[in-house]
């Protein structure tokens, strides 16, 4: 069987490498020595991971392929005529991993692999970006949202089904079908949704005071964020009448479906909206191997991307050159970065004019040591102390701007125009005068930024920009398993061999393949036309 394996693959790979890889008591940790050995030993189901989550399959579609498949059945070590096991291992197996005291083990042991071949030896240069994941459920609307959130109480909260059926009118909680109304009628959907948020309420106010264990605690905060955050009083009502209509407006953090409560609504940016989870990436661009990998909600500014980068460049060792786009140019990012010694290609966002073709916060001198600032029509004045949270220093033209013949170009404000001027604002000036000046910057990043888009590509292939599970914890395991098999592939493309208990790159292979992935420097312009 195994010369029907294609030679190079990830099949032939595992099947010769699978125990080097994952030995047996790598996975020690996760079972109990007296149970003795696991029926499907560990590494076996490593190596069916692995598999899974490169080719974007299901359980059962995976327990398939192991089945029937030759390349599975030769990389895996099973016997032909072996049917291999049901597909609820595999979630079983997951969980173990989940809960034990390594649960990025898989990943760690690539990315050991990647360190042992000193493939990223003297490579210094990390690509950052994020990507967004479709969560793996339907978004829901306001009315379904409040009823499956009632009913998930009356499931989980000990005598809360009683107090529904006694307290709760506005539906039938006990039928699993949509309201009957007329759904075209909005009368009847506004007072649907204001009798839903009646029941809400008075079920809450039931069950205030009581102790409850943990998962009862979940699905009554899961009910009182629903019966808030889309709903608010009806015209003319502090809704103390139970009069109550869909909300106008959509909050930020708003929780999209009660199946998965940790899955949000996306802007990556003003034309692409989705719902799930951002994945965010350190990638080293050369090579195309993922360094560090994250999973998190998709709003929220502890899950922005600037906040997940020290966490992403948590790792390295020495100074680096990193490459990212404008979602990661925020100021205290840019500094603590610079202050750490790395060399940034960081792409600064565009400053927005108060005027449409006027003057920006560059045309105006701002010496923030000697507390002035001077405007394009040669007026100075002084900035203010620090104040406010943020610390922020204001220069204030007032009584400057009516007669002034930029006056036009500048603001539209009566009174004059008002800088605000942040803290770190001489490290964001420099780095657009950077940006717009120094043709190597620039240079450096149109031919290395670009590579993590390759990396992104990767990720999402076969369908696996749909996430294949609920939650955020959940589905970073996954991400950390579609990483490792990804950076695992493209070790076995640069030639990955293990010889005298050490893995190393096959050097021919790795400088043909290395010559079809590294960009060459873009021509400089020579000025003439």
């Amino acid at each position: 069987m195994p010369e029907l394996i294609p030679a190079g693959s990830m099949f032939a790979f595992l099947a010769e490498q699978r125990r080097v890889l994952f030995p047996p008591e790598a996975f020690a940790d996760m079972y109990a020595p007296v149970n003795g050995r696991p029926s499907v030993p560990p590494d076996l189901l490593a190596t069916v991971v692995v598999l899974q989550a490169l080719h974007g399959l299901s359980d059962e579609e995976t327990v398939a392929a192991l089945r029937f498949d030759l390349r599975w059945k030769a990389a895996c070590g099973v016997g032909l005529h072996e049917r291999g096991f049901d597909p609820s291992l595999l979630t079983y197996f997951r969980r173990r991993l989940a809960r034990s005291s390594r649960p990025d083990r898989i990943f760690q042991t690539v990315r050991t692999v990647v360190k042992q071949t000193g493939v990223l030896a003297g490579r210094t240069r990390r690509a950052l970006d994020s990507a967004v994941l479709l969560d793996a459920v339907a978004t829901q609307d306001t009315i379904t949202q409040l009823i499956a959130a009632i009913r998930r109480v009356a499931r989980q909260v000990p005598g809360a089904a009683a107090l529904v059926a006694a307290h709760c009118h506005a539906h039938d909680y006990t039928d699993p079908g949509k309201p009957r109304i007329a759904w075209d009628d909005e009368e009847a959907k506004t007072a649907l949704v204001s009798g839903l948020v009646t029941d809400a309420l008075a079920l809450l106010e039931q069950l205030a005071g009581q102790d409850l264990d943990e998962a009862a605690a979940g699905a009554v905060g899961l009910l009182a964020l629903i019966a808030g955050q889309d709903v608010e009083p009806a015209d003319g009502s502090d809704g103390t009448d139970g009069r109550w209509r869909i909300a106008r407006h959509t909050p930020p953090d708003r929780i999209i479906s009660t199946v998965d409560p940790e899955a949000r609504h996306i802007h990556k940016s003003r034309q692409q909206r989705d719902d799930g989870y951002k994945a965010h990436l350190a990638v080293e661009p050369e090579t195309g191997l993922f360094t560090a990998v994250a999973l998190r909600p998709g709003s929220g500014a502890d899950h922005h991307e600037a906040a997940l980068t020290p966490h992403l460049l948590a790792g390295e060792s020495g100074p680096l050159q990193i490459l990212a786009d404008s979602a990661y140019a925020a100021a205290d990012l840019r500094a603590t970065l610079t202050e750490a010694g790395h060399r940034l290609l960081i792409k600064p966002p565009a400053l927005t004019p108060a005027v449409p073709g006027g003057f920006t916060l560059d045309d105006f001198a701002i010496d923030t040591a000697a507390g002035t600032v001077t405007c394009p029509a040669g007026h100075t004045v002084a900035l203010a102390a620090p104040a406010g949270r943020y610390q922020q220093r204001r220069a204030t033209f007032t009584g400057l701007c009516a007669a002034c013949p930029l006056h036009d170009r500048c603001t539209t404000a009566k009174t004059g125009r008002i800088l605000t001027i942040r803290p770190h604002h001489d490290l964001q000036a420099a780095a657009r005068r950077q940006a717009a000046t120094d043709r190597d910057w620039h240079d450096d990043y149109r031919r290395w930024r670009p590579m993590v888009e390759r990396a992104v590509a990767w990720l999402v292939a076969r369908g696996n920009r749909r996430l294949p599970y609920r939650g955020a914890y959940a589905n970073d395991r996954w991400l950390h398993h579609r990483a490792a098999a990804l950076n695992l592939r493209r070790l076995i493309n640069l030639g990955l061999r293990h010889i005298n208990n050490t893995w190393t790159l096959n050097a021919i292979t790795h400088r043909r393949s290395m010559g079809r992935l590294i960009p060459t420097r873009p021509p400089r312009s020579s000025g003439r036309s």
